[in-house]
C-alpha cells in the first residue's frame, strides 16, 4: 500500500469480503490505526476517546466488527456497540453522544459478497479527507499496542435502535399523524429491518413490510430501493396507499404510489422543496452530473438555484456546506435535508415527503404533476483503455452540433466510466426521439473515431 495507491475512496474503504482490504487482519489494522489519530482527538480531559461501531445486516459484519474492535482496543480507545443499524442512525448517535468518532460497517446497495467501513466525526459529518490521510499514513506505521491498563473497553449500546427510531420521528412535524395511512415498508434485508415499520406504526400509519428477514445473505437482493419494483409489486397487490423503499444501510429511498408507480430520488426531493417553498425561500438546491435536467428548469422557474456535483453524496454534501446550501440530492434517492440532519437518511426523507403530502392533503402524483422529468438516453460506448476521449475532435465537434439542437430544452452529459473501460453518454430531451437521434449521433462520433 502506497500514499498514491489511496485506501479510502469516495464512501470509506469498500469491497469484496476476503480481498485485500475486507478482511479481519486489514481491520484490525485500520481500526488501530483510525485509534491512533483519534487518540489525539478532542476527547473530554482525561478521558478515553470514543468510537462507536454500526452495522448493517451481511454474515461479513460479525467478523469487520470482532477485529475493528480489537485494532480500536489495542491504540487506547473504548469502543461502543450499537449493532445493525442504519447509517444515518450512526452519523446521528455519535453527535448524540458526543463520542469521537462513529464507524459504520456496510457495503450499502451492494449484495452481500461486499462490505465496507467509513468513518464520521464527532458532528456526524463524514471524515475529511485530511483526517483520513492522517488514518492512511498511520496505516503504514508498525504495528504496536498500549499498555495492558490502558487498553480500550467495550460495552453495547442496548437502546440504540429505539433512540434512532425517536429521533426519526422528531423530524416529523408534532401536528402531524399518519392515521389512515396504509404503507409498505421494504427495507431490503438490510439495517432498517427492525427500525423502518416502528418509526411509521408510531406515528399512526398501518404498516405492511417485505425485505425485514435478514439472514446474513439476502442483503439488497431483488429488494430494496435497488429493486422497487419488488415493492410496486407489493403495493398493488395490498392496495396500500404508498410504498417506502430502503436501500442495505437505509441512507437511499424510493417511493411507490397507489397506482405502482415508482418515483426517484430528483421526484422526492421536489416533493419536499415545494413543501419548504410554502415556508420560506429556498436559497438553492445541489444535484449531481446525473440529476434530471427538469428539475434544474423548474428550480430555476421558483427562483430557486441550482447546482450541480459530481455523482456522489459526498460531494452534493460538500457542495452544500460550501454554498451554505440546506437541499441536495441524487437521482439514486440520497437525500439530503440538513434542517433535520448532517447526512443523507432514507427514512428522515420519507417522513419528509409524508409531511409534505399530509400538509397538502394531495396524493404523491398531484402534488409533484408540474414536475416532469426528461427522458433521459445513456449509451455506454466502449472504448481502448487509457484512451484520452477529451482528444476526439469527431465527438467534440458532435456534441456542438447535437447541444446546439437542443438548445434550452435539452442537455449532453460525457463521461467515462470509472470501473470500465467505456464511455457514458447521456442526452435528455423533453422529446426522447430527438434525445435518441441525438446520443446516437455521438456515439457514431466515438466509433467513427476509433477506426
Amino acid at each position: 500500500m502506497t500514499m498514491q495507491n489511496r485506501v479510502f475512496g469516495t464512501d470509506g474503504v469498500r469491497g469484496r469480503v476476503g480481498g485485500p482490504v475486507i478482511n479481519a487482519e486489514f481491520a484490525l489494522r485500520l481500526g488501530h490505526a483510525a485509534g491512533r489519530v483519534l487518540a489525539h482527538g478532542d476527547a473530554p480531559l482525561g478521558a478515553r476517546p470514543q468510537v462507536l461501531i454500526g452495522k448493517d445486516t451481511r454474515l461479513s459484519g460479525y467478523m469487520l466488527e470482532s477485529a475493528l474492535q480489537a485494532g480500536f482496543s489495542s491504540a487506547g480507545v473504548d469502543v461502543v456497540l450499537a449493532g445493525p443499524l442504519p447509517t444515518p442512525a450512526i452519523a446521528y448517535l455519535v453527535r448524540a453522544l458526543r463520542l469521537q468518532a462513529g464507524v459504520v460497517i456496510s457495503a450499502s446497495h451492494n449484495p452481500y459478497e461486499d462490505n465496507g467501513i467509513k468513518f464520521f466525526g464527532p458532528t456526524g459529518m463524514k471524515l475529511p479527507d485530511a483526517v483520513e490521510m492522517r488514518i492512511e499514513e498511520a496505516l503504514l506505521a508498525p504495528a504496536s499496542c498500549v499498555a495492558s491498563a490502558d487498553l480500550g473497553r467495550a460495552r453495547r449500546l442496548d437502546d440504540a435502535a429505539g433512540r434512532y427510531i425517536e429521533f426519526c420521528k422528531s423530524t416529523f412535524p408534532s401536528q402531524l399523524d399518519l392515521g389512515g395511512l396504509h404503507l409498505v415498508v421494504d427495507a431490503a434485508h438490510g439495517a432498517a429491518y427492525h427500525i423502518a415499520a416502528p418509526v411509521f406504526r408510531e406515528l399512526g400509519a398501518s404498516v405492511s413490510c417485505i425485505g425485514c428477514e435478514p439472514d446474513g445473505l439476502n442483503i439488497n437482493d431483488g429488494v430494496g430501493a435497488t429493486h422497487p419494483q419488488a415493492l410496486a409489486r407489493e403495493v398493488l397487490a395490498r392496495g396500500a396507499d404508498l410504498g417506502i423503499a430502503l436501500d442495505g444501510d437505509a441512507d437511499r429511498l424510493q417511493v411507490v404510489d397507489a397506482s405502482g408507480r415508482i418515483y426517484n430520488g430528483d421526484e422526492l426531493l421536489y416533493a419536499i422543496l415545494r413543501e419548504r417553498l410554502q415556508r420560506a425561500p429556498v436559497q438553492g438546491v445541489v444535484g449531481t452530473l446525473m440529476t434530471n435536467f427538469a428539475l434544474e428548469r423548474r428550480l430555476s422557474e421558483l427562483g430557486v438555484g441550482f447546482e450541480r456535483a459530481a455523482v456522489g453524496d459526498r460531494y452534493v454534501l460538500e457542495r452544500m456546506q460550501a454554498l451554505g446550501w440546506r437541499y441536495g440530492g441524487e437521482s439514486s434517492g440520497h437525500l439530503l435535508c440538513l434542517d433535520c440532519h448532517t447526512t443523507g437518511d432514507g427514512l428522515v426523507a420519507a417522513l419528509q415527503v409524508l409531511a409534505a403530502l399530509r400538509q397538502a392533503d394531495q396524493p404523491l402524483d398531484q402534488w409533484i404533476a408540474d414536475l416532469v422529468l426528461y427522458p433521459q438516453i445513456l449509451v455506454n460506448v466502449p472504448i481502448e483503455p487509457g484512451t484520452d476521449w477529451r482528444q476526439n475532435t469527431r465527438l467534440r465537434e458532435a456534441q456542438l452540433q447535437v447541444q446546439r439542437e437542443l438548445g434550452s430544452r435539452g442537455r449532453v452529459l460525457i463521461r467515462a466510466s470509472g470501473t470500465e473501460a467505456k464511455l457514458r453518454l447521456m442526452v435528455e430531451h423533453v422529446d426522447p426521439t430527438t434525445a435518441e437521434h441525438c446520443v446516437r449521433r455521438l456515439a457514431d462520433a466515438v466509433q467513427s473515431a476509433a477506426t
